[in-house]
Order: C-alpha cells, then sequence, then structure tokens
C-alpha cells in the first residue's frame, strides 16, 4: 500500500467519532435502483411491528373491497325467501360483514408464518400491525357478529352461530386440509340462510340458492390454494366447469316462485315486482355478466396456471359473486333487490381504486 492511498484512511481514523458520523449522515452513498445496496437486510428496528398499525394496513388486513361481495348474501336470501328486506335484513347484513371481515384478520393471524415467506409484504409479517392485535380484531369482531344477529331473531342467531364456527374452524383448522373448500362453501351458504332467515322468511325456500352460491365459492376456493404456487390446471379447469354449469341454472326461470313473491305479482295486486319479461331480462343479462366475469380469468389460468394468472382467476371469481347474488335475487322475482345488489359491483371497483387496494383475495 503507497502512502498517498493510507493518508486518507489515516486522517479519517484520527477524526473525532461525532463528526464521522455526522458526515455519513449528511452525505449517504449513493445506490443505483435494484442495485444490492437497495435490498440490504433491514434493522430489527425497521422490522420492529408498530402497535398502532394504520389505516391503509387494516385496509389491507381486513381486504375491504371483497367487502362489497357480502351483503349480496343477505339480500339473495331474502329473495329467495319470498320476503322484501327490512330492518331485520340490514342487521344481517352488518352480522355478516363482522364475521366476514374476522374471518380475514384471524386468516392473516393463523398464516403468519407462512406469509412472512409467501407473502412479506402483508401486515403482519412485514410489521405494520402485531399479530396479537389482528387476533383481538377477530375476537371482537366475531362478537359484535353475533350481537347484530341477535337483534334479528333467535333464528338468526341459531344461523350465524355455526357461521361464526365455520369461519373459525377454516382458518385455524381446515384451510389447509382438503376439506378447506367445502367449510368456505358452507360459510357462503349459511351467510346466504341468514338473510332468509332474519328477514322473516324460512330456510327451505332459499336452499337451492344457498348451494348455488356455495358451489361457486367452491370452485373459487380450490383456485384459490395454488395462489402463490401455481402450476395447477385441474382446479381452472374444474371452476370453469362449474360457472357453465350454474350459469345454466342460474339463467332458467325458477319454475315456482317463494309463497310471497307470488303474492305480489297476482293479478290484481299492487307490488314492488317487475312483470316476467323485466325479470327475465334481468336474470339472463346478470347471468351472462358472472360468466364472463369468472369463466375468462378461469381460462386463462387453465392455459398458463402461473402464480400471476392463478391469482388473476381468484380476483376474478370474487368478483363474479355479486352478479351470481344479482341474479339469484332476479330468478327468484325480486327485481328491485338484483338491481341494488348488481350495484354493488361497480361501487366495490371504484373504492378499489380510490384506495390503490386493486387485488382482493380469500387466502
Amino acid at each position: 500500500m503507497n502512502r498517498a492511498a493510507a493518508t486518507p484512511q489515516d486522517r479519517s481514523a484520527r477524526e473525532p467519532r461525532a463528526a464521522r458520523v455526522h458526515t455519513s449522515a449528511s452525505r449517504p452513498p449513493a445506490a443505483a435502483p435494484g442495485s444490492p445496496e437497495t435490498h440490504a437486510p433491514r434493522t430489527s428496528a425497521t422490522l420492529a411491528p408498530r402497535a398502532d398499525g394504520g389505516a391503509g394496513a387494516w385496509a389491507e388486513l381486513l381486504r375491504l373491497p371483497a367487502l362489497f361481495t357480502v351483503p349480496g348474501d343477505a339480500l339473495a336470501g331474502a329473495a329467495a325467501a319470498g320476503a322484501r328486506p327490512g330492518p331485520r335484513t340490514l342487521l344481517a347484513i352488518g352480522s355478516s360483514l363482522c364475521l366476514y371481515e374476522a374471518g380475514m384478520a384471524l386468516n392473516d393471524w393463523a398464516d403468519r408464518a407462512e406469509d412472512a415467506v409467501e407473502r412479506p409484504h402483508r401486515p403482519l409479517p412485514s410489521g405494520r400491525i402485531r399479530p396479537a392485535a389482528a387476533l383481538t380484531a377477530a375476537g371482537a369482531l366475531t362478537g359484535a357478529g353475533l350481537a347484530l344477529a341477535a337483534g334479528a331473531g333467535r333464528s338468526a342467531l341459531a344461523v350465524a352461530a355455526p357461521l361464526a364456527a365455520t369461519v373459525w374452524a377454516y382458518d385455524l383448522a381446515l384451510k389447509h386440509t382438503p376439506a378447506g373448500p367445502a367449510a368456505m362453501a358452507a360459510a357462503r351458504g349459511l351467510d346466504l340462510l341468514l338473510g332468509a332467515v332474519a328477514t322473516g322468511g324460512g330456510t327451505r325456500a332459499a336452499l337451492p340458492s344457498a348451494a348455488l352460491i356455495g358451489s361457486h365459492t367452491l370452485a373459487v376456493t380450490a383456485v384459490s390454494r395454488r395462489e402463490t404456487t401455481g402450476g395447477s390446471v385441474l382446479a381452472p379447469l374444474a371452476a370453469l366447469a362449474t360457472t357453465g354449469a350454474l350459469t345454466g341454472l342460474v339463467a332458467r326461470r325458477r319454475t315456482r316462485l317463494p309463497a310471497g313473491r307470488r303474492a305480489a305479482a297476482a293479478p290484481g295486486l299492487s307490488g314492488s315486482t317487475p312483470a316476467p319479461g323485466v325479470t327475465d331480462a334481468l336474470r339472463a343479462g346478470l347471468s351472462a355478466v358472472y360468466a364472463v366475469t369468472a369463466a375468462r380469468p378461469y381460462f386463462h389460468a387453465a392455459l398458463n396456471p402461473s402464480p400471476p394468472l392463478t391469482q388473476r382467476a381468484v380476483g376474478g371469481g370474487i368478483r363474479a359473486t355479486i352478479p351470481l347474488q344479482a341474479a339469484l335475487a332476479a330468478r327468484s322475482g325480486a327485481g328491485p333487490t338484483s338491481l341494488l345488489v348488481a350495484a354493488l359491483a361497480p361501487a366495490g371497483r371504484w373504492f378499489a381504486q380510490r384506495t390503490a387496494m386493486r387485488k382482493v383475495s380469500i387466502t
């Protein structure tokens, strides 16, 4: 080593420590974007979780854009039971929203170790929300959901209790087992029945609609199991076939309307039920929207089951839930209710764009 090269180091060594720290802090070395320096390991202070989290972190944890797929369950259930939505329907919707969000918070709490490897950007592994806070939120939301259901009556609580149990069982035990998709499908079906019972109708008339919405959810959940790894052609193909079968069933006119709907549509009686031709057009149009929304991304994922296309297929399946709910309401003869549910789709897209949360997921 020559003397000229050693002199700066010697001068640096003789400088006071405070001066060296001030100099390095005021003039940090520049690093080009994407260079190794920009990806240096974070310190423990950076990784330390923040107790307050933040509105953005909680919105991401709770997947707020997906909330727009929830009210349609209760409204479609009320339509299937032949009951007009009322205050108890609103309580059922509130209960469904709370239980849905409880499932989202519990999902990330249960998967925090897995997400630390596969999805480190999520609120819990990134440290933006403490795991204890997510678990507390799941418990509080579950309690709120059950309380709202109790306000709608004992029969509504009798449906909400197994719904809550199914949500917790799925997240804590069943998610990574073969029973996982069936549990998620059961939760959606119970959610629709909750709306039927809370509004004052019976569960028997709403069972076909619950089975249809549950079948759709089963297909979406099966695809979502390979969201991060991809490689599954069978799941998107099965979901595509399910979408075709459901489209045919929903587009077909219901052979016998619920009792309340038959009375409203009886000749000489004024009611809110539109003419059969109007509801037929609504049912056919909404069924077509459902088919296009779900089938196209499923088809792409079947051709190329990469993680990005699989995730896009899951997002398409989630978004297709709203036109399916609206089509089920139209199938039951509830035209105004079907239009109300259908309006949730553009509202959800607008909200997702405003909040920059365009990706939705159920895992």
